[in-house]
């Protein structure tokens, strides 16, 4: 097991990529919190999951984009777990409109959670990093962060900010043993890509040249590999998971 002994936190993992990173990181050994907003009985099957592979697993309900919210999780999750080793910022939300239609509250909600959430999840946790000379941070951003789309604005602009934050933090913790790398997907299949009109992700399919979407266990197992000591001389990048959208 690579992260045997290894105490990490998902955020926005009661489904989808966060659920499927939580699970991966516990199958690995890693004693799991698993961070929602309302979704509870979701949480709670993602942590029935862990438990029954042996590892440790804790609910961390917080509003990312809520900085006081975040630091009282934090204090909850180091109290149950003594440390944190991982810290996985998943969460994230869309709210699609062309910028003409957009209106202010959609712009803030999305750019509060997906951007400022990474900011506040990291800022949380990164001193107990540095006391204890460890960390691994994997922020997950998206190949929309990287080329941009239609109605998307505020969403591409939230993920290309993530990803300029991961290097700027790379380089100012590299040298204390914390790692800060990002992995961006392509149009994985969650509930946000199976809810896509048929026709919608038939031209989607053309787009992408392994011609299929990708799947959040995929996006997962690259997660691990970032936070386990295979990924210990990565720092700085930004691992695109696509099938070849964006070369």
């Amino acid at each position: 097991m690579q992260l045997k002994g290894r105490t990490a936190l998902v955020t926005g993992a009661s489904r989808g990529i966060g659920r499927a990173i939580a699970l991966a990181l516990a199958e690995e050994g890693a004693d799991v919190a698993v961070n929602f907003v309302s979704s509870e009985a979701s949480a709670k099957q993602v942590i029935e999951q862990i438990q029954k592979m042996g590892r440790r697993a804790m609910l961390a309900q917080a509003d990312v984009a809520d900085y006081p919210d975040t630091y009282r999780m934090a204090q909850d999750v180091l109290r149950e777990f003594g440390h944190l080793d991982i810290l996985v910022n998943n969460a994230g939300i869309t709210s699609d409109k062309t910028f003409t239609k957009m209106d202010h509250a959609s712009w803030k909600r999305v750019v509060d959670i997906n951007l400022g959430g990474v900011f506040n999840c990291t800022k949380v946790f990164v001193d107990q990093m540095l006391k204890q000379k460890y960390g691994r941070v994997v922020n997950i951003t998206s190949v929309i962060g990287q080329i941009g789309n239609f109605g998307q604005a505020n969403y591409a602009a939230s993920k290309a900010g993530v990803a300029a934050f991961t290097k700027s933090l790379a380089k100012e913790l590299a040298s204390k043993n914390i790692t800060v790398n990002a992995v961006a997907p392509g149009f994985t299949e969650t509930d946000m890509v199976n809810a896509i009109p048929e026709k919608v992700k038939q031209r989607l399919l053309d787009q992408i040249p392994m011609k299929r979407f990708g799947k959040s266990e995929e996006v997962a197992r690259a997660c691990v590999y970032l936070c386990s000591a295979d990924g210990d001389y990565i720092t700085g990048a930004e691992l695109s998971i696509n099938g070849g959208l964006f070369m």
